[in-house]
């Protein structure tokens, strides 16, 4: 069995990917969005915790977190997160015999993938890769087409634009630069998200 060792600071932030066990032609966590949404709701009243972004693509999500002063256990909250959207769900889902057997679910993968956020440039990095994980993923043509993301929060807080990453090519010093990559180069600081 492997060894999975997490690091732990104590108010910090974190960029987290949790998937489905099911990745392929999958769609539950879109089409359950409001159970999602009860369920975080549910656990950030027992356990608060900040979220600095977060986008839930059928079969994946991706979030940034901030967790309180002195507080470093994660891992409780996406296991409540978890456990709570799966048994709000009938059991109509494929389990294996290791999965029946330890009397689990097969809904999600056991483990989540976390990085704990260095500094004021990786907060932007992965505050962007959240909100153009859709895009990426092609299920749009332009972010602001994705319903299930805190995209829209930042754009009516005037942290982004609408048209973010949008179809628009520029032209920079003769090269083609993405409406997508232009936006990167002036992405927000941690201290105006706070302060929206």
């Amino acid at each position: 069995m492997s060894n999975y060792r997490r690091y732990f600071i104590p108010g910090g932030t974190w960029f987290f990917t949790v998937n489905l066990l099911q990745r392929q032609n999958n769609n539950l966590l879109v089409h359950e969005i409001n159970l999602l949404r009860e369920t975080v709701k549910s656990v950030r009243k027992r356990y608060p915790f900040k979220i600095d972004a977060w986008v839930v693509l059928p079969e994946h999500m991706h979030a940034v977190w901030t967790l309180p002063e002195n507080d470093t256990d994660f891992s409780t909250r996406w296991r409540l997160i978890k456990s709570g959207f799966s048994r709000a769900l009938p059991k109509t889902e494929y389990r294996s015999e290791v999965r029946i057997a330890g009397n689990e679910r097969g809904i999600w993968q056991r483990h989540f993938w976390e990085h704990a956020i260095r500094d004021e440039t990786d907060f932007q990095r992965h505050f962007d890769y959240v909100h153009v994980n859709p895009l990426k993923h092609k299920l749009v043509s332009q972010v602001k087409d994705w319903p299930y993301s805190s995209f829209h929060r930042y754009v009516e807080g005037g942290i982004y634009p609408l048209n973010w990453c949008g179809e628009v090519d520029l032209e920079v010093h003769g090269d083609q630069l993405h409406a997508c990559d232009y936006a990167l180069l002036i992405a927000p600081t941690r201290a105006q998200i706070t302060k929206k």
